[in-house]
């Protein structure tokens, strides 16, 4: 190995402290620090490093250019039983998350299906983070964000849109809620941008350099754009994410957010959307009997040699990660030790 992609192996209650004191050393309040904290954590957890540890670069270097507010205090408003506005503070996603999940999930209970709009938030986090208690709690959600302007529409090469991801939340009677995140890019930024950092081509298919062609080089693809996935149908999912995350709750389109940053290479500042459904409020006594027809859809594909549902190997990573901890490339530890000193 070269030195640079030399890894040490950190358990999980280490990470969430290296977290929270590379945060505070920057000036980031304890509130925000500890919700920023946990959420790299359960990244790493989940073997998702794209949004683990390394994301504690972008926050830091957020709130050192001027940007984000790391000491920003979310506000909640309830505007209808069933919609719920928080002002971030241009703070960042996961308190805004924490502070608003409690009456996300009394509305969705008390109507059948409640909306949590996050404005002015800087979103630079895993969204299954915020999801998988809503499941727990019993609810159904669809989770959504846009980013800053990085992915081409199929069959261009101007970059439009962020990465903008869809996740979603389903409960189950037993073991681990069915939660899936992901980006309708070809691949999440912080993938070309790890191996960017790692001496690593990219496959093709995800990126274009400047010229529009084809790259392999992580590089000329971030400088270039990103490719979506699944063509015009994942381009179609990203206009849709773009729409509902962006003007419909009165946030900033990929573009728009893209201008704002002035080139500081800060975490996209914009909105996301939450929506909650409680099957309970929809199905009354019959509840059980449905939610047991969705664990025989799930039994159907899970039983299948080779098949797994999404998330399960995340899930699996978490047991091993809790039991062995995770492996944190050596340079991206001293350039956080750096900050913490």
């Amino acid at each position: 190995m070269t030195p640079n992609q030399e890894e040490q192996r950190l358990t999980l209650s280490s990470i969430e402290s290296l977290a929270r004191d590379v945060l505070l050393a920057s000036g980031i309040s304890l509130a925000q620090a500890d919700a920023i904290a946990r959420n790299v954590t359960a990244a790493e957890a989940d073997a998702c490093r794209s949004h683990g540890v390394y994301r504690l670069l972008g926050y830091v270097r957020a709130v050192a250019g001027g940007k984000a507010d790391g000491r920003a205090v979310p506000t909640v408003t309830p505007l209808s039983p069933a919609i719920i506005r928080v002002d971030a503070g241009r703070g960042f996603a996961p308190l805004a998350n924490e502070m608003a999940r409690p009456s996300l999930i009394a509305a969705a209970q008390a109507v059948g299906v409640a909306v949590l709009a996050i404005n002015n938030c800087y979103h630079n986090s895993a969204m299954w983070v915020d999801l998988e208690p809503l499941a727990e709690a019993g609810l159904v959600s669809i989770g959504l964000t846009a980013g800053q302007r990085s992915v081409a529409p199929h069959g261009g090469s101007m970059p439009v849109f962020g990465t903008n991801p869809f996740a979603f939340g389903w409960p189950r009677p037993d073991g681990a809620p069915f939660v899936f995140d992901f980006a309708t890019s070809a691949v999440a930024r912080g993938e070309i941008e790890l191996h960017q950092r790692g001496g690593k081509s990219i496959p093709l298919g995800w990126a274009l350099d400047a010229e529009g062609r084809p790259t392999t080089d992580p590089a000329l693809g971030l400088a270039g754009a990103m490719l979506p996935f699944g063509g015009h149908k994942g381009t179609a999912l990203a206009l849709m994410i773009e729409l509902l995350a962006g003007p419909m709750i009165g946030d900033l389109t990929s573009q728009e957010s893209f201008v704002e940053d002035e080139g500081r290479g800060s975490p996209p500042l914009g909105g996301e959307l939450i929506i909650a459904f409680d099957p309970a409020r929809f199905l009354g006594d019959e509840t059980a009997d449905h939610m047991a027809r969705a664990e025989t859809l799930f039994s159907s594909i899970s039983r299948q040699d080779g098949v797994r549902l999404p998330g399960d190997r995340r899930l699996a990573a978490r047991v091993q990660s809790a039991r062995e901890g995770v492996l944190v490339p050596s340079r991206l530890l001293d350039e956080l030790e750096a900050i913490r000193a």
